[in-house]
């Protein structure tokens, strides 16, 4: 992928300094475990899409509604995992020559409104430009200086805290992956997206499927509720990792790919389970600096390279969720994170 290949020859990365390794050393470092274990690879995508699978058939089937419920929130932490997978693959860590996984995970971003050509084009443009000032939401949130707020307009102001705002996240499922990710670009260009009306046809047609077969009921517990928790979790993930109160943000003139891994994307932590649902995706800086590393040797490459063992965190901690919608702005003046308060009250640099 075309970021990937800057990324190894970007002549901005820092040399070597003082037995730490930065820059090219330390991608350099990582590249060992780009190396997958097909079997492995196949193991937990086997594993995990048919867990979700008998999850959501339960979800389905069972007609006790408790149960029901349990089996829906479960089906959801599983498309979760499930979307790391997609993930790593259209990255190229996993799976990459494999025609059955082509088919498998092109079905898959079908149906849940992930179509792979808008997917890949905003998500590779967010790793080439992670930790940058960006007004416009390209393949991700949109993040600006206080000073840009300040000299913002009442419409861009508000512009900016909509796409920015709690509700976006917990509605990622309609607005995310329904319009953004799949509606907008097959709008904007039809030719280039039309796996995009695929994705509309096959996941719009399943629930019409469903819901001849066991009416709202089942399409509420299949597919609406564990669709909007999941979408609405990936996104928090997303969002977070890369908008949260300790990160930094380099000047234009000192940004660069080790910088955007070390310093504007975080290394969430959690418990053991989570990790699993999550498929390590909270190992955020290490996948930044290297995006063919597969998800299952994350954990891995951060207990053996020293230089990655103190990054910048955050966690699923009600505070720290709170924090990562307050902190919205970066001051390049205080260099750090700032709340739209302290941006308003704030004097112009």
């Amino acid at each position: 992928m075309a970021q990937d290949n800057v990324r190894e020859s970007d002549d901005s990365l820092p040399e070597h300094s003082e037995g730490i390794r930065v820059g090219r050393e330390l991608l350099a470092a990582t590249k060992p475990y780009v190396e997958e274990s097909t079997a492995t690879s196949w193991w937990y995508v086997g594993s995990t899409f048919l867990l979700m699978i008998a999850a959501l058939t339960g979800a389905g089937l069972i007609p006790w509604w408790p149960l029901r419920v349990a089996f829906s929130v479960l089906g959801s932490l599983l498309m979760v995992r499930a979307f790391i997978t997609f993930h790593d693959y259209l990255h190229g860590a996993i799976l990459r020559q494999s025609r059955v996984a082509w088919w498998l995970f092109h079905a898959y971003g079908a149906f849940t409104l992930t179509p792979t050509r808008s997917w890949r084009a905003s998500h590779n443009y967010h790793h080439g430009h992670v930790g940058q000032i960006m007004s416009a939401s390209v393949g991700a949130f949109p993040l600006i200086t206080a000073r840009m707020w300040q000299n913002a307009t009442p419409w861009q102001r508000f512009s900016y805290r909509a796409q920015r705002h709690p509700l976006v996240v917990l509605l990622s499922y309609p607005i995310v992956f329904g319009l953004n990710v799949t509606i907008l670009p097959l709008l904007r260009d039809p030719a280039n997206h039309l796996d995009s009306l695929v994705a509309l046809i096959c996941h719009f047609g399943l629930i019409a499927i469903l819901w001849l077969l066991g009416g709202f009921t089942v399409v509420f517990f299949v597919i609406l509720l564990p669709m909007t928790l999941a979408s609405a979790m990936g996104s928090y993930l997303f969002f977070a990792q890369h908008s949260f109160r300790r990160m930094q943000i380099a000047s234009p003139e000192a940004w660069s790919y080790y910088r955007g891994a070390m310093e504007s994307s975080s290394y969430m932590g959690m418990n053991r389970v989570m990790q699993w649902f999550t498929g390590n995706i909270g190992y955020h800086h290490i996948h930044h600096l290297n995006v063919r590393i597969p998800f299952y040797r994350l954990p891995e490459v951060m207990a053996a390279i020293p230089e990655l063992q103190s990054p910048l965190t955050t966690s699923l901690a009600p505070g720290e969720i709170a924090d990562c919608f307050r902190y919205a702005l970066w001051d390049e003046g205080k260099q750090r994170m700032v709340t739209y308060s302290e941006a308003s009250s704030g004097a112009l640099p």
